[in-house]
């Protein structure tokens, strides 16, 4: 069944847009849970700053020096398997919300901004500037004023090819083995073996 993903996070958002003002949480553990969260928090700060750290000294190296991309790739990474390979430059959020599996590989100008969990299993091919987008604003044009955000998180199936200039948007899931055409726009959850192109993204066969 596919999702409509264009809905805003539900936990404690009243009919304004706004979260409850009776939430004492701090943003950090808002972000962490998929609510409205305001993103100038030190400790966010402090995260994406460390992040962006690693992925500007990973951007910077050359294709000689592979032991020291994985040394980057392992600490700026929640996980990545064995063989996977990153092509720099690629762009993250956070860094530590991205776990990718064995034997993938990604082509240049990945961007992953994983304010939300990104999960990339075994055996995947991306191609070239494609987009991986967890974070979601409000509808209402008053809370996204105020830049109250969200995220939803992204899955990508083992042994799954997204050709280059894929958009997966928030909160959606691809099935393994599932073909996503070059251009695609994924705003809805793709099922295990088939093909999909276009924008929106449509299911055209089976594999």
């Amino acid at each position: 069944m596919t999702t409509d993903r264009t809905t805003q996070p539900t936990s404690g958002v009243g009919p304004d847009g706004y979260p409850d003002p009776a939430d004492t949480r701090t943003m950090h553990t808002r972000m962490l849970a998929g609510d409205l969260y305001l993103a100038d928090d030190p400790e966010i700060g402090e995260t994406s700053a460390a992040a962006l750290d690693l992925q500007d000294a990973y951007n910077q190296t050359s294709a000689r020096q592979g032991p020291l991309r994985r040394v980057l790739l392992e600490q700026m990474l929640g996980s990545i398997g064995a063989g996977s390979e990153i092509r720099p430059p690629m762009y993250i959020d956070l860094g530590r919300n991205i776990t990718i599996g064995a034997r993938c590989f990604v082509n240049f100008n990945l961007t992953a901004l994983d304010v939300a969990a990104i999960t990339i299993g075994d055996d995947v091919l991306i191609g070239p500037n494609v987009q991986l987008l967890t974070p979601t604003h409000p509808v209402e044009p008053a809370p996204r004023r105020d830049k109250w955000e969200a995220a939803k998180p992204i899955t990508i199936g083992n042994n799954v090819w997204l050709g280059g200039g894929v958009i997966v948007c928030p909160g959606v899931t691809i099935g393994e083995n599932s073909v996503i055409g070059a251009g695609a726009v994924v705003s809805r959850d793709i099922p295990a073996n088939v093909v999909a192109v276009g924008n929106p993204a449509r299911v055209i066969r089976s594999i």
